[in-house]
């Protein structure tokens, strides 16, 4: 190839990649930056003038009750809803895949299986603020759908005032949480067992192997990569949390819902401390990449190749 042509072929390239990594660093990579910058100040979001202060907000952060509790419910999060979510998804996809009767076709899905995809990933079709609101309204202690099943089945002294009691309020947000996120799962989980071929399951099933051994010895290690990046996804959404809790309970009552998403939306915009916030904002950074890190290399195991 001649000198020429391999600057023209260079500046081809340059013409498409050069403008969206330019936005995509205004717009993106800057933001994060400026983040940095601001966490080392006192500035207080409105006034042009602020002054530099060092570390002093992340030693801040050590002291501070409020951003540990949040984080206690972060935490809490991040061993519930990536555990819970994955094992209803697998369980709930094998059995839309592979969970018919056994006949001499082989294996297959159970009948209307697209029909329970569509029914299982309709959550997702909904915005997170319908979502939010939808679920406030069925956790309302005197019109909500919830109290009112409860009294309808003669359950009535079950009811609650689920939102407005600190035992429960941080529970039915993780439940939302799950409801909203399992049905996406199904569905991945379900076009991975697509590539699975129907022999492996067939010879699983002339040894003797039932559902479970066939779910845990089989498809979950042909679909580990899957399983792998679903883990991660919702690490980082454990981590975050931030507008399920906004808008169902803002973190109350008392505190007893909140997050660490939440607590830097208060600081910033309620107390008008946005250099903390942004501190606060640094160390979810940090913590997010160090728990999407720790997942990929926890559940990196060797390739199965069929």
């Amino acid at each position: 190839m001649s000198v020429r042509n391999r600057w023209s072929r260079r500046l081809f390239v340059a013409t498409f990649l050069v403008p969206p990594l330019l936005l995509y660093g205004i717009f993106v990579v800057s933001p994060y930056a400026q983040a940095f910058q601001i966490a080392g100040t006192n500035w207080g979001g409105l006034s042009p003038d602020y002054d530099f202060v060092g570390l002093d907000n992340f030693r801040r952060i050590v002291d501070d009750k409020y951003f540990w509790n949040a984080l206690k419910h972060n935490a809490i999060l991040l061993v519930l809803l990536p555990v819970v979510t994955i094992v209803l998804g697998l369980f709930f996809a094998s059995m839309i895949s592979v969970g018919g009767r056994r006949d001499r076709v082989g294996v297959h899905g159970v009948r209307g299986a697209g029909v329970y995809r569509v029914v299982y990933f309709f959550p997702q079709v909904l915005s997170v603020a319908i979502i939010g609101v939808l679920w406030k309204e069925m956790y309302s202690p005197n019109s909500g759908l919830i109290n009112g099943a409860l009294e309808a089945v003669g359950l009535g002294s079950l009811a609650q005032p689920w939102l407005g009691d600190p035992r429960f309020a941080f529970w039915c947000v993780a439940l939302v949480l799950l409801w909203s996120n399992v049905g996406f799962y199904v569905v991945l989980f379900s076009a991975a067992m697509q590539s699975i071929p129907r022999d492996i399951y067939e010879a699983a099933l002339l040894d003797g192997a039932n559902r479970v051994t066939t779910l845990l010895r089989v498809t979950v290690p042909l679909v580990w990569d899957t399983i792998q990046v679903a883990w991660v996804y919702l690490a980082i959404l454990a981590i975050d949390a931030f507008a399920v809790v906004q808008i169902i309970t803002d973190g109350g009552p008392g505190f007893s819902s909140d997050v660490v998403g939440l607590r830097l939306y208060d600081t910033a915009f309620k107390e008008a401390h946005f250099g903390y916030a942004s501190a606060i904002g640094v160390a979810m950074f940090f913590l997010t990449l160090t728990v999407a890190a720790m997942f990929l290399r926890v559940t990196r195991r060797d390739r199965v190749e069929l």
